[in-house]
Formats: structure tokens, sequence, C-alpha cells
């Protein structure tokens, strides 16, 4: 009996340390892929004449995994970057790894220093309607040429900082366009703030740091490279944003989430930083949606407004607004589950 123990417990202790480490794993120099464990996905530089702004625009397009290999029409996420940003910040947080993990196009938009608006008055005569242009280019863009479920049930909008303002604005001044909308620290009081100063009658001030901007022609930022579209004063709009406080209310997220019959809404994502400038708005807005029972998401944490505070939320966001898009083109309804008529048919039988 003695004999037959010693084999017995070096077995198992052998079995426990493969167990731990497996065998034959060198767990010194273990690579890691990423930070979700997978590389990430190509990115896609687009480049397409815009119609509405008469001249070419870009893209960033990644495509999910099994893209290639299948014939799926699959549901698209638009992404808004901030501003002094442009379409590769989100390249920059994450995102084309993170889609490993959803099957779901998405599209990186780009349009300078504008808040995703139609801008009242031009100074030196160019077109700088922007929120047609994401809404009828961009869209019909990536429609024609990419394998989309070319509905609202298959489109989703989030946006950073100024792009959140632009998200939450364009998917409630659109909502037959998308089913989602999403707002990263968004500037969402902006067209709010102009509204109030308009009507106070105030003169027409461009903020020191927006001036600033509007005049820089050193500035490149995010490795952007496009001829007449690169510097801070390329992709700043020389003009007036709103002529008027009406011109202001047309894009106001407060005003256009109370004005869309509930039941056409889109789903709201909302998150802000405790530390960030722009976390009060963030709770108004949360706290217009609660009194008036509209259904949203949203997620309020330690956090400045930084990348390393979007790189960490916008996997949240996009697995939130994959959900939602998949539900509306799921359309399922479970069947509803009462336990206490289960109790009383087992009484009875």
């Amino acid at each position: 009996m003695k004999n037959l123990l010693y084999p017995t417990i070096a077995f198992i202790m052998l079995a426990l340390l493969l167990t731990k480490c497996g065998p034959g794993v060198d767990t010194t120099n273990k690579v890691q892929l990423g930070h979700i464990g997978y590389d990430p996905l190509p990115v896609y530089n687009v480049e397409f004449f815009s119609e509405t702004l008469q001249r070419n625009m870009h893209l960033n397009v990644v495509l999910p995994r099994d893209y290639k290999y299948s014939e799926l029409d699959y549901p698209v996420l638009y992404l808004c970057h901030g501003y002094t940003s442009n379409y590769h910040e989100f390249v920059h947080i994450g995102v084309p790894e993170y889609l490993n993990r959803f099957d779901m196009i998405v599209v990186m938009v780009d349009v300078g220093n504008s808040f995703y608006i139609n801008w009242a008055k031009s100074y030196d005569g160019k077109i700088y309607d922007y929120a047609d242009y994401i809404c009828n280019d961009v869209i019909k863009y990536v429609d024609e040429n990419y394998r989309t479920i070319a509905e609202r049930k298959g489109r989703a909008i989030s946006g950073i900082s100024m792009g959140g303002f632009g998200a939450l604005s364009l998917g409630l001044s659109h909502p037959d366009l998308f089913c989602s909308v999403g707002s990263h620290s968004g500037a969402i009081s902006y067209a709010r703030d102009e509204a109030a100063r308009l009507r106070r009658g105030e003169e027409v001030e461009m903020n020191p740091f927006f001036e600033i901007m509007s005049k820089d022609t050193t500035m490149y930022y995010r490795d952007i490279d496009i001829e007449g579209f690169s510097t801070m004063k390329d992709r700043t709009p020389q003009g007036v944003a709103f002529l008027n406080p009406e011109d202001a209310d047309r894009v106001d997220p407060f005003k256009l989430v109370l004005e869309i019959p509930q039941d056409e809404l889109p789903h709201i994502y909302l998150d802000c930083g405790y530390q960030d400038g722009l976390v009060n708005s963030a709770r108004e807005f949360m706290n217009l949606l609660m009194e008036n029972n509209i259904p949203f998401h949203a997620g309020f944490s330690e956090g400045v407004h930084e990348e390393d505070y979007w790189g960490r939320e916008v996997s949240v966001s996009m697995a939130v607004q994959n959900a939602i898009m998949l539900r509306n083109i799921w359309g399922k309804e479970f069947e509803v589950y009462n336990p206490y008529t289960l109790i009383f048919d087992q009484d009875e039988n």
C-alpha cells in the first residue's frame, strides 16, 4: 500500500503543476496580442466626392472579422470625432481592436471643427452643410459600397465631445435614420448655450480657443494629411453657425428629444467622467430623460476629457449600440414570464 501511495501523490502534484502552467508553456515571455486579446482589424481610408460640400472627403471604414468570408448584410455604427481632432481619433482609442467582438461595420467620419451642423452663413463662399453631408452623402456612400442593413434598424451613431453633441443632434434631428444615438463627454449644451446668448442679444463672438484654432495654419493632429483640410484653419468653418436663436433650437438635443414621439425616439447612450468640465450638461440631459420617462443607458465614472477615458468607455458604448441594433433587426418579443401562473397551474393539476 505504501509503495502505491508515493506514485499517486507524485501524479497528483504533476497534474496540479500542468493545470497551473500548462505543458511546455513559457510564461515568462508570453506575448499579449492586445488588451482584449485580438490584433486590431484593418482600417480602410476611403476618399470620395461629397455632392453636398462639393469637394473630396475622407472616411475610415473598419469591417467585421468575417466580412469577406460571408454574404451577410451588416449594421453600421457611425463615429463622430471631437473638436481639433479628426476621423483618425477612434483608431487611436482602440475601436479597430474592439470591433473583433461585434458583427458590425464601423465608419469614422470627418467634419473638421464644424459641430456637425449646417452653418447659417459662410464668409468665404465655401459650403459648410455638415449635417447634410453626414445624413445624405456619407450614409448613401456607405450603403452603396458595403453590404449594410440600409435601414434605421441597422444604423447607430455615437461621438466624442463635439462629436457627442453631433451624434445626439443628428440622431434626434433624423430619428428615421438611426435607431441608437450615443455621446461620450458630449458638448451637449452647445446649441442651447448659443441660443441663450442670441436671446440675450449678445454680439456674435467666437470662443477664444475656437478663434485661435480658426487661424492656425501649422497645427496638424492625429496624422492627418488631406490637401486643403489638414490645418486647424482649413478645418474650421469661416462663418456664423447660428444667425438667430431658432437656428440653434433646431439642432438642440435638449429640445429635440422632447419633440419626437417616444415610440419614434432612437435609443440613447450617455456617459461622462466626473472630473470632466462637461459633466454638468450630461447630468442635466440625463435628468431630462428621467423626468420624461425616456429610455437610455448612462455611465458616469472617474475620468477627465481625454483619450484614456474614451478608450475605456467606447468599448461599452459599442456593445450597447450593437445590442440595440440587433434588437431592432431581430424584432423578437419574448413571452411574458409569470411565475404565479405556473404555480397556480401546478396546483390545479
